[in-house]
């Protein structure tokens, strides 16, 4: 008697059925190219998941003299170059906000899209070796990475809300948007992510220009100046850029600089949305060559 389980399933058996003389098999089947989340296996490996980001966010601060400083250090330092050069000498309009605030509510989630991304791109790459040896989802890879960043986030955001204390300039009621702009945030780092580290895996370059990108994508999105700087008719081909959602959001929200901005979240949403699809898809129709070009 021959009957097909998978591994999950095996392990559940009780000893007196496996000794009973039946045979089972395990049998691995190949996948169309074209799927998007096989959301049974990754619930599955759940505790693989949860154990990678673990280590992600350990191996970022140990041995580290400053340790999760760090993650006060990257956005505060870049807010303070910021105000000078541009608040100070360039003299860039706020939108009536303290440029510090100004710059800062924008570097939060900034900060967190960069570093994920390129952590995110770089993951496969990474774990080379891995990818050779043992079979799991390698979604995980950058999934891990976009759910790390989020310790990062979360203490920027403490520092944020301290500079507003002493701004007193308290969050509107568009601090109840923030949650939706965050999932945004963190659906087009991941959806941004499965593209380039599909093609870094294959082509190493991608690795090595990552810096370059992220820089340009800086200066795409307004961090360092107003979305209203954009000529009115350009503005919603401008927010083809999820960012300019989530950096515009925050600042509604946090510092009341605008209303909030609904039409650059609708097209965020759906950028969005189609980055992630298309690049989920295309990892997984790349994903069967990982272990050979790695």
């Amino acid at each position: 008697m021959q009957e097909t389980l998978d591994p999950i399933s095996r392990d559940n058996l009780s000893e007196e059925t496996l000794s009973s003389g039946q045979v089972f098999e395990t049998i691995i089947e190949a996948r169309s190219n074209w799927r998007l989340v096989d959301w049974k296996e990754l619930y599955n490996y759940r505790d693989l998941l949860r154990f990678l980001v673990w280590r992600e966010v350990k191996v970022r601060y140990a041995q580290s003299a400053i340790g999760i400083g760090w993650a006060i250090i990257q956005p505060v330092f870049s807010m303070i170059v910021f105000t000078i050069i541009f608040g100070r000498l360039a003299k860039i309009s706020s939108d009536g906000s303290p440029y510090a605030l100004f710059s800062l509510a924008a570097l939060v989630p900034w900060t967190y899209f960069s570093n994920a991304l390129v952590d995110g791109t770089n993951s496969l790459v990474t774990e080379a070796n891995l990818l050779k040896k043992v079979y799991f989802p390698r979604i995980l890879m950058p999934l891990s990475a976009v759910f790390a960043k989020l310790v990062d986030f979360s203490i920027a955001m403490c520092l944020l809300f301290i500079l507003m204390a002493c701004f007193q300039a308290p969050p509107t009621w568009g601090i109840v948007v923030l949650p939706v702009l965050i999932l945004l945030m963190m659906s087009t780092a991941f959806g941004m992510a499965c593209w380039l580290t599909a093609f870094a895996i294959q082509y190493r370059d991608v690795k090595h220009a990552m810096n370059f990108v992220v820089q340009l994508l800086m200066y795409a999105a307004p961090v360092v100046y107003p979305a209203s700087l954009i000529p009115e008719k350009y503005q919603l081909l401008y927010a083809l850029n999820p960012m300019v959602a989530v950096i515009e959001g925050f600042r509604s929200a946090l510092l009341g600089t605008n209303d909030m901005p609904w039409n650059f979240i609708a097209v965020g949403i759906t950028s969005s949305t189609v980055i992630t699809l298309t690049g989920l898809l295309y990892f997984n129709k790349k994903e069967r060559i990982f272990a050979d070009v790695a």
